[in-house]
């Protein structure tokens, strides 16, 4: 416990300098980071060995979060369309050492991974993309929401189970979890998002287009959907007879181990907060 605090600590020493420049590279270059090496450990746990894959795949990884960042605009369907094709041309060559299991799996950590965890640039430019309704203070506060769905909800959870949990969630895939630790860690991220909400509203914005019962059904929701991106990484852990998909964050795991639930629940949110705009425009 002392040693996964530790590495915690030193997460948030060098995300929250991060978090402060968010509208300059530092962010980006972060995500990017944290894409390339999730990718890699990912690869590398479901038993893929081809290293020009491996080296094509990070480097794509960190590529997308800047892709995102300028705001490039491109053809999303056709691109992936050639790109896949790169992967399987890379497989047919290089046969004898390349499964299309492992191709696929490259293609798809690649595709889905940098394209989740970039969302979080498009929470920072919320405030660009919804006009008037949000400032830069409300991609801070997105931001900031989003990791206590995912985080918050698990430390809950993580306490709560330890101390009442009777019932088992999901025995099959992640043995230590029960229903009383998931309702625990959802009220839990309600009571941090709930404080959340109420100091921005004081000091930073005012919105009502987020309103404070918005906030508590969006933290329920995702509180939910972080759950599914908790089982997800562990069933394929199971699948491939891994305890972490890493070993770079002691008491952690490896850098895919941390950001599991992120990259559900960051573009969850994502669609969230357009499905709510949407919905005030019709009114």
């Amino acid at each position: 416990m002392k040693q996964r605090v530790i590495t915690g600590l030193i997460i948030a020493a060098v995300m929250i300098p991060c978090a402060v420049f968010m509208h300059t590279l530092a962010f980006p270059v972060m995500i990017a980071v944290i894409a390339a090496m999730s990718v890699y450990e990912l690869i590398k746990a479901t038993g893929g060995k081809n290293p020009v894959l491996i080296a094509l795949s990070c480097v794509t990884a960190a590529a997308i979060p800047f892709l995102v960042h300028f705001r490039v605009r491109f053809a999303f369907m056709p691109v992936a369309v050639i790109y896949s094709l790169v992967y399987f041309t890379i497989m047919v060559v290089m046969h004898k050492r390349t499964t299309f299991t492992d191709a696929l799996t490259a293609l798809a950590a690649t595709l889905l991974i940098p394209t989740a965890i970039s969302m979080m640039l498009k929470l920072r430019d919320v405030y660009l993309d919804f006009g008037d309704s949000f400032t830069k203070a409300s991609g801070v506060f997105f931001i900031i929401f989003g990791y206590i769905c995912a985080w918050g909800s698990d430390i809950g959870a993580n306490i709560i189970g330890r101390k009442l949990g009777r019932h088992k969630l999901c025995p099959g895939i992640s043995p230590h979890k029960s229903v009383e630790g998931a309702v625990g860690g959802a009220l839990f991220a309600v009571i941090l998002n709930v404080i959340l909400w109420l100091l921005f509203n004081r000091f930073w914005f005012t919105t009502h287009d987020f309103p404070l019962i918005t906030d508590v059904i969006v933290t329920l929701v995702l509180s939910v959907v972080s759950i599914f991106g908790d089982l997800s990484a562990s069933v394929i852990k199971r699948n491939h007879n891994v305890k972490d998909f890493g070993s770079l964050l002691p008491g952690h795991g490896g850098m895919m181990d941390r950001f599991d639930s992120i990259l559900f629940v960051i573009p969850a949110e994502y669609a969230a907060i357009r499905i709510i705009m949407i919905g005030f425009k019709a009114v």
